[in-house]
């Protein structure tokens, strides 16, 4: 038994806090060893205190290629992981992950400070977040997500710190405009207004400051052809959709100095598989 749980971009440009889109990209959970060979995690792993946090007992083995610090949303993918993991061994392999009785999106929430990524690694596709909801768009377009992921990391909570205690009347309503821009668009797949969409003045050109090869990367994409790109998270890495058939212009367009992905939107979210 296999819980899978997906990477995420946050933010998607304007949405602060508050939009979130599940990469084809995973983590694995295990509450048996399997056939890999690997020790168990311990309580020095953010996945294995997610575990207890949940009321987990025993051991937990956990295999991912997302890289931490990077924007990716590593951390949620391991406490949606930990937990989901201590639910299956609560309730069983045919648990509802998304029930709202298990408290998986609020614990997730908790533990990250924010319930972007949390949200969007559990419940999968492109999700509007706030008020401890869940809104997840029924009819996202059939984009592919290229990231770009630089060498350096960054960190959340240092990242907030370059951002500024206030911003201005203007740039409040610009971001509004944007975010409902951006989830119409998403939803009556108007592809020709997520660039505009997802255009942001609250975070990204602040945290940006300190990532010159990834402000050089978002502008690099769209001026290939992406539909739109933003800092993916608080950063480093950048994101952006392009449409199927058409990554190859972007990826060619985007700085050597940094590994390139090219995914799908996961559409599940946290799933448990009984194959390995």
């Amino acid at each position: 038994m296999i819980i899978r749980v997906p990477a995420t971009s946050a933010n998607l440009g304007p949405g602060f806090d508050t939009l979130g889109c599940a990469l084809a990209w995973h983590a694995e959970f295990r509450l048996a060893a399997g056939g890999s060979g690997r020790p168990p995690v311990d309580d020095r792993h953010i996945a294995w205190r997610a575990f207890r946090h949940g009321g987990g007992t025993g051991p937990l083995w956990v295999t991912s290629p997302l890289p931490m610090g990077r924007g990716v949303g590593s951390s949620a993918a391991m406490r949606v992981g930990g937990l989901a993991a201590a639910a299956v061994q609560r309730h069983g392999a045919g648990v509802d992950l998304r029930d709202p009785s298990l408290g998986l999106l609020a614990a997730a929430s908790e533990l990250e400070g924010h319930a972007d990524n949390a949200a969007a690694a559990l419940f999968g596709g492109v999700v509007v977040t706030a008020a401890g909801e869940v809104v997840a768009l029924p009819a996202v377009p059939d984009l592919v997500v290229i990231v770009w992921i630089p060498p350096q990391v960054s960190r959340t909570r240092a990242s907030r710190k370059a951002l500024p205690p206030a911003v201005p009347f203007a740039d409040a309503a610009f971001n509004v405009s944007r975010v409902a821009l951006l989830v119409a668009g998403l939803a009556t797949g108007r592809l020709d207004v997520l660039r505009l969409g997802t255009q942001d003045r609250l975070h990204q050109d602040a945290r940006l400051e300190a990532y010159p090869g990834t402000r050089q990367a978002l502008e690099a994409a769209l001026d290939a052809g992406a539909l739109a790109a933003w800092l993916s998270g608080s950063g480093p890495s950048m994101a952006c959709w392009c449409r199927p058939g058409e990554t190859d212009g972007v990826v060619d367009a985007l700085p050597a100095q940094g590994r390139t992905l090219v995914l799908d939107i996961d559409r599940s979210g946290t799933v448990v598989d009984l194959h390995d």
